[in-house]
């Protein structure tokens, strides 16, 4: 028995799926099924109701969860007890974040609780929210910080994780001063609109809002990137308006070489928050989440 076959239940248990387990675990569907009939072989029982509708663990497959949970969380302690064995007194915090977060809401926080943080060595890790939520749930990650809304809300087991909420933002429509009329005046006309790739938060929260708005503007997409700070730079450049994070694209308001595009409504407020494991941290670790209540 592969001790990645309990990761896989318990991401079973909490998506209640088993291709949005899949996804979640970075396999394809056929090869999380089959780790999931081989740890059936291994149980001796079956642990999955395969006929519903989301999908039901058994009463054995329950018990069995609360095992995994146990059995991971042991294994990350372990491998934090192990760490300490050779390293030597600076207690190692490391975060994963996603890039535009790891320069904005993240460096906030850092900057609030850098007193707390002397003693350690900070390690920030940036990645797509799947990739730092594999981080965390695997153990290589003390704090994820991701943003927050219904539309892409973090699936974390409460049995396993605590979350807090860390800084409210929201995403602005925004352009170069006069390359754009405002939405009134351009109905006859499309907008050139920078958009996010499909495989990012935003760009889902984006596209959401847009297409459940009565009166989104007309916008014809004529670039696409992973990176809101290429659709910044973008922006400035004139070529068209992105919907950005308000913490990367307010200096760049202040000092007018970006405005917003049409009213309030087409604004898109969101939480970050951080997610820590439950099991117990280092001590500047615990004085950081600390400072997250306090903040």
């Amino acid at each position: 028995m592969q001790t990645a076959w309990l990761e896989d239940l318990v991401a079973l248990s909490v998506t209640r799926s088993f291709s949005r387990a899949a996804e979640r675990r970075h396999l394809t569907q056929p090869a999380f099924g089959r780790r999931i009939r081989s740890l059936e072989q291994w149980a001796g029982t079956p642990l999955v109701l395969r006929s519903r509708a989301p999908v039901a663990l058994t009463p054995a497959g329950d018990r069995l969860v609360q095992y995994a949970i146990e059995a991971v969380q042991a294994m990350a302690q372990a491998r934090d007890d192990l760490k300490g064995l050779h390293s030597d007194s600076r207690e190692v915090v490391t975060l994963v974040a996603g890039r535009t977060l790891a320069r904005t809401i993240t460096a906030d926080w850092l900057a609030r609780v850098k007193r707390k943080t002397t003693a350690a060595d900070l390690r920030v890790r940036t990645g797509s929210m799947a990739e730092t939520l594999k981080w965390l749930e695997q153990g290589e990650a003390d704090f994820m910080i991701a943003y927050h809304h219904p539309v892409i809300a973090l699936r974390l087991s409460s049995a396993q994780f605590l979350q807090r909420t860390l800084a409210h933002d929201k995403l602005v429509p925004m352009v170069r001063s006069g390359v754009v009329a405002p939405p009134g005046e351009a109905a006859a006309k499309p907008i050139p609109y920078l958009a996010y790739s499909e495989k990012l938060a935003l760009g889902r929260l984006v596209r959401d809002h847009l297409v459940n708005h009565a009166q989104a503007p007309r916008l014809t997409q004529v670039i696409e990137s992973d990176s809101a700070d290429a659709l910044l730079e973008y922006a400035l450049k004139g070529l068209g308006v992105a919907w950005l994070p308000w913490s990367l694209a307010v200096n760049e308001s202040k000092a007018g070489r970006v405005v917003p595009f049409g009213g309030k409504s087409l604004q898109i407020g969101f939480e970050v928050r951080v997610a820590r494991p439950k099991r117990r941290l280092g001590p500047v670790a615990e004085a950081m989440w600390s400072a997250v209540d306090a903040a």
